[in-house]
């Protein structure tokens, strides 16, 4: 039960850094600042995105709640899937500046939803309520 506990913990931390990650990058994105180029500022996401994954695995693996299985657990995937397709789009000079803040609004409108599935684990998370 501690090797969970601790890779809970490691997975709740990764969370907290790689939503506020995003959170900044979206913020340099409106501003239009330089150091948005910057090569650790596009690293680091994808070091930490790694753990966060990591130890996601491993709690779906000790806690034997699995993808397509379990529906909350399953939402997630989805959720995710959402989440990094719609940050994706927020940080891709491609897209105009309003369109890259609609996606990243919408992005962390769907982590937010996802958070609340973990909390709640229902599927429906937050939406439940409407």
């Amino acid at each position: 039960m501690a090797m969970y506990t601790l890779v809970k913990y490691v997975h709740v931390t990764s969370v907290a850094l790689s939503v506020t990650g995003f959170f900044v990058r979206g913020l340099l994105m409106i501003r239009g600042a330089p150091s948005l180029t910057a090569r650790w500022i596009k690293v680091l996401p994808h070091i930490n995105d790694t753990i966060l994954l990591v130890a996601a695995l491993s709690l779906a693996a000790m806690s034997g709640q699995y993808p397509f299985v379990v529906g909350w657990v399953t939402a997630k995937v989805f959720g995710l899937i959402a989440y990094i397709m719609l940050g994706s789009l927020a940080l891709r000079a491609e897209s105009t500046r309003r369109m890259r803040i609609v996606y990243w609004l919408a992005a962390l409108t769907v982590f937010g939803w996802i958070v609340s599935v973990a909390l709640t684990r229902q599927p429906m998370g937050f939406l439940a309520a409407l």
